[in-house]
């Protein structure tokens, strides 16, 4: 139901947007744009590593949809930046497949590593959005913002839960304010 309402509301403010006349970027939706889209190619060359480097399949579905939603808003972004006279940051290539069980020991991430290396970059993708929405005046890059922010969430929550039922989710120990009843000591 989350994704129709995000739907509807959408279609009313792009409605708006359209006749909005678009001024040109000013230097922190720029900079926010430009570091952004060098986390999504980083990124995705970064997971497409971890999938050459593991056999574990639920692991791998997770990573692959990873691969596929930063290389969605990496593509979605170039074209922005291209068509508002942006210079693209360079960026590393993509990896090809490789059979995991070939990777060296002393190299090979465990899936734990894996899944937590990802968890970390999706929270850099999501605070990354949440600062470029601040950032922004141009309404068409703020709903950019939110779309890119409301994918990684919804990824995040998703991968959470998966890490937790594997063990894997790294958290710090739990804080017990001086004096409260439940102290666990």
């Amino acid at each position: 139901m989350c994704p129709d309402v995000l739907e509807a509301i959408k279609n009313v403010v792009q409605s708006l947007v359209d006749d909005e006349p678009k001024s040109p970027l000013h230097v922190g939706e720029v900079m926010a744009c430009w570091l952004f889209l060098t986390l999504c190619a980083e990124t995705q060359v970064q997971t497409e590593a971890g999938m050459n480097s593991t056999t574990d399949p639920e692991l791998r579905k997770a990573l692959h949809t990873a691969v596929e939603l930063f290389k969605s808003q990496k593509e979605k972004l170039t074209a922005f930046l291209r068509s508002e006279g942006v210079p693209l940051p360079p960026t590393s290539e993509s990896k090809p497949i490789s059979d995991p069980n070939s990777v060296p020991l002393g190299v090979k991430l465990t899936d734990k590593e894996l899944a937590n290396s990802l968890r970390k970059k999706i929270s850099m993708a999501i605070t990354n959005c949440a600062n470029g929405s601040a950032q922004t005046i141009r309404t068409d890059v703020g709903m950019m913002w939110a779309k890119f922010l409301q994918e990684h969430i919804t990824f995040y929550t998703t991968l959470k839960a998966q890490m937790r039922k594997r063990g894997w989710l790294q958290a710090p120990p739990p804080y017990y304010p001086p004096g409260s009843p439940n102290t666990g000591r």
